[in-house]
């Protein structure tokens, strides 16, 4: 009795690309990757590769892209389960984070691609697009959390800038100098900024 092969769909294609190229390029650098070897590490030929991708710089586009994509996902599911914003940040402090994507994982690679990318200026509003994906949906937690948590937003958007930025910036320090900045800096710092609303409000 013959077996009926079945091809992997668009989807799962890409999601393999993206695995193998996570792992190539932490392993040759981003600029000495190619497209034969993420090809072959995710176990598909060149013209696999093609035909998702016309080149190695939308690979990293699309890998960028999925990881906003993912993240503003699981946020968005989060918040309909915790509306409140110390039950919210509980529930990121128990989040199970193996399930990320590659970038997710690895944070290093993360920032490297973003690096990649902005060395080319016309690439920049790609990443611009991305950098305001993520405040709108940090803006769209703030409102909804505090105004479950009995406080009036303000700002919000500027708000979540303010907060996007000392995610950034502790995700650096922590790669830099894990010692002095444990893996919870960031969700303790917006703990505190938490109680400094609520003392300014009271």
């Amino acid at each position: 009795m013959s077996r009926v092969r079945t091809r992997p769909t668009r989807d799962a294609t890409r999601e393999k690309l993206f695995e193998a190229a996570a792992t190539v390029f932490e392993v040759q650098g981003i600029g000495g990757a190619s497209i034969e070897a993420i090809a072959a590490a995710a176990g598909f030929t060149r013209g696999a590769f093609y035909s998702n991708f016309k080149s190695r710089d939308e690979l990293i586009i699309a890998m960028l892209e999925d990881h906003v994509e993912q993240s503003i996902r699981r946020n968005l599911d989060l918040l309909a389960r915790h509306q409140n914003l110390a039950d919210f940040l509980d529930a990121l402090k128990t989040m199970d984070r193996s399930r990320q994507d590659p970038l997710g994982r690895s944070p290093l690679l993360h920032m490297e691609m973003i690096l990649f990318v902005a060395r080319a200026e016309k690439r920049r509003p790609e990443l611009a697009k991305r950098l305001r994906a993520r405040r709108k949906l940090i803006a769209e937690i703030v409102e909804t959390t505090l105004k479950n948590s009995g406080n009036t937003p303000r700002n919000a958007e500027w708000t979540a800038a303010i907060v996007l930025a000392l995610d950034d910036g502790f995700r650096l320090h922590r790669l830099i100098d894990p010692e002095t900045t444990p893996a919870d800096s960031f969700l303790r710092a917006i703990s505190d900024l938490q109680r400094a609303i609520g003392a300014s409000s009271a």
